[in-house]
């Protein structure tokens, strides 16, 4: 990063310099690192909209342009050309691997898919309605208390034998909170299917009968997978690196990441989606819907269109909408009145004015959420296995971070508006 510019900020007469940093993609960023020594004021962006609280060479999103890369390569090309396990090896080490070491780390995540024995308690302990999120967040957060030889943040071998027993046991978690909320028993992983196929068969076999999967259904999810195993610093992953800045142990990051997921704005926007397209209910109901979400008074909101950083087309959304057409000609769902609404929508969505104008375009999360459904699963499922697909980028991300000499702990300041300094007042004078 170039450091040979500067910008001018001038306070009450007074002028500061600040450095202004040129990344390799993107908008200059101004180095405000040294303005409350220098000028003795702080900063004030709500949500971080318009500040970098890291330098990061993992993903890079232009929203304007539709843009989103993982170590520069375009996710279009990921998603048509690769598959998750070898993007879940770019995101970690940079670059493409050679088949040998392809087939080395898809060997070392299938021989680490298994869960310590004694973790099933921990699954007997929530009540069978729990939120899976929940369990997720409960059993994660555990496995530090199992896994002592990978909690040595310093040690490097450490730090590459839990991002390993994450990215490998995560779908085993997620099918066994999946199976516990159903009143099903768990299914161990096989080692004969690939990533995807091994979670949709701890997903849907049963011990009573043998359970092929589909291989169309499996590309579709290793999709899912890919399309959301990273994107850049969202609040989930500033969740992890903020965790991590303190020294926290990498499953309790990777804990706070699942739950900050949780959030209807964040990880749960798919699950919304579906929940809007069942209260539509049927086609002929749109109209009255529509006029709703225009109608500023009504405090409707279209879910599953437009994105806080996309200000066009969601690049993810086009491929996931391919994936959706080829899982709904399979399943021969197209009488569904669920899946009706949804096309209907979009038709509208890309044609009606007023959303072209505001660019609300179908997002990933309203194709993602179609295809969950078509499969079976339940709504309360889709933010679990958005978790399970974003493992590998917190991982990523807190990787880097740990790594980074310039490592601080995160401490946002505050724009303070509560009472000044006052004294305490005795009941009795009250």
């Amino acid at each position: 990063m170039a450091e040979n510019r500067t910008a001018t900020l001038t306070i009450d007469g007074k002028e500061v310099q600040l450095p202004i940093l040129s990344p390799t993609e993107g908008p200059d960023c101004i180095d405000i690192r040294k303005l409350y020594g220098q000028a003795d004021v702080f900063t004030y962006d709500p949500g971080f909209t318009s500040t970098a609280a890291c330098d990061s060479t993992i993903t890079f999103i232009d929203g304007d342009a539709g843009i989103l890369t993982h170590r520069g390569y375009p996710i279009e090309q990921l998603a048509e050309k690769s598959h998750y396990l070898e993007v879940c090896y770019v995101l970690l080490y940079g670059e493409l691997p050679t088949a040998a070491q392809l087939e080395k780390f898809e060997g070392t995540v299938t021989r680490h898919t298994m869960l310590h024995e004694q973790i099933h308690n921990f699954f007997r302990g929530f009540r069978r309605d729990a939120h899976p999120m929940a369990t997720m967040v409960g059993v994660v957060g555990a496995m530090s208390a199992f896994y002592h030889d990978s909690l040595d943040i310093n040690d490097p071998q450490h730090r590459e034998v839990a991002a390993f027993r994450l990215i490998a046991k995560m779908p085993t978690i997620a099918a066994m909170a999946y199976k516990y909320s159903i009143g099903q028993p768990f299914v161990y992983p096989r080692n004969d299917l690939d990533y995807a196929a091994n979670f949709l068969h701890m997903c849907f076999a049963v011990p009573a009968e043998p359970y092929d999967v589909n291989p169309v259904l499996a590309r579709a999810m290793d999709r899912i997978f890919t399309l959301h195993a990273d994107h850049e610093q969202n609040a989930s992953t500033s969740t992890v690196r903020l965790a991590s800045s303190s020294g926290a142990n990498p499953f309790a990051c990777i804990a706070a990441g699942i739950a900050c997921l949780w959030g209807p704005a964040h990880g749960g926007a798919n699950q919304a989606t579906l929940e809007m397209l069942r209260e539509i209910g049927t086609v002929d109901r749109i109209p009255e819907f529509i006029a709703k979400v225009k109608d500023k008074s009504s405090n409707v909101r279209l879910m599953g269109f437009g994105h806080r950083v996309y200000k066009n087309f969601d690049p993810r959304a086009k491929v996931m909408k391919q994936t959706a057409d080829e899982v709904l000609e399979l399943l021969g769902v197209h009488d569904n009145p669920l899946l009706q609404v949804a096309q209907e929508l979009e038709r509208i969505a890309l044609e009606d004015d007023y959303f072209v104008q505001r660019k609300l375009y179908p997002n990933v999360d309203f194709y993602s959420g179609i295809i969950l459904e078509a499969m079976g699963f339940p709504t309360s499922m889709f933010t679990p296995i958005f978790a399970l697909a974003r493992t590998v980028g917190w991982i990523s991300q807190w990787k880097e971070q740990i790594s980074d000499p310039q490592l601080k702990i995160g401490r946002p300041r505050q724009l303070y508006l509560g009472a000044s300094k006052r004294d305490y007042i005795e009941i009795e004078n009250r």
